[in-house]
């Protein structure tokens, strides 16, 4: 292929190049609503409810918690995301980074979640040298999928033309805000349906070569 004409990918991490919800997610959920009781003083059922609250409202529960409660983002990301064995709770396919490597073009990680949690991933895994760079939350100065901030910041950072991007993801939502901006969308997910902002739709992140003549 034309590397000059090749797209800039734009890839999510969980449950998108791993899969967080055996080990990683429900570790992330405890951790979560213990800061939230902690940091507020309440029980267990009501931190359950704040943060079902903050994210509706906000689309993070660690928003809600600087909004309206004065958190430091920085600590609830370094304390909410502090993993004991971290190498044994990541679980991918084989064959990921060699799938990575034939895709042409630019890559960069844009994800959710903290750099020191988005970097022991992409290590862990051996693909960290296949990005050109990464875009965790602080680097988006805290404007989290969907927000449009972060996706413009980063558009801008790296001088894109968001038709020139495909965007990787396990979330509609993050797609549907991508699509928005002109950003061709891949939704990984076993889901029967697809919605009209989802250009190419994969059960598993393997099959993107095999569908990249779609897009």
């Amino acid at each position: 292929m034309n590397l000059r004409a090749a797209p800039t990918w734009l890839f999510d991490l969980d449950n998108t190049l791993h899969d967080a919800r055996p080990h990683i997610f429900p570790h992330l959920n405890r951790a979560m609503t213990d800061y939230v009781r902690e940091h507020i003083g309440c029980d267990e059922e009501e931190a359950n409810r704040l943060r079902d609250d903050y994210w509706t409202r906000y689309g993070a529960t660690m928003l809600g918690l600087v909004r309206h409660h004065g958190a430091d983002p920085n600590h609830f990301l370094r304390e909410t995301h502090r993993f004991a064995d971290l190498p044994r709770m990541i679980v991918h396919e084989r064959g990921l980074k060699a799938m990575l490597k034939r895709l042409p073009g630019k890559k960069l990680l844009f994800s959710n979640a903290p750099l020191h949690y988005t970097e022991a991933v992409l290590r862990e895994i051996d693909i960290a040298r296949l990005f050109s760079a990464v875009y965790s939350l602080e680097r988006l100065r805290f404007q989290p999928k969907p927000m449009l901030g972060g996706f413009l910041r980063l558009l801008k950072n790296e001088r894109l033309d968001p038709r020139r991007c495909i965007m990787v993801e396990d979330s509609a939502a993050n797609l549907k805000a991508a699509k928005r901006l002109g950003i061709k969308t891949v939704w990984v997910s076993t889901s029967t349906r697809r919605p009209p902002y989802v250009d190419v739709k994969i059960a598993s992140i393997l099959d993107l070569p095999r569908r990249f003549g779609r897009l």
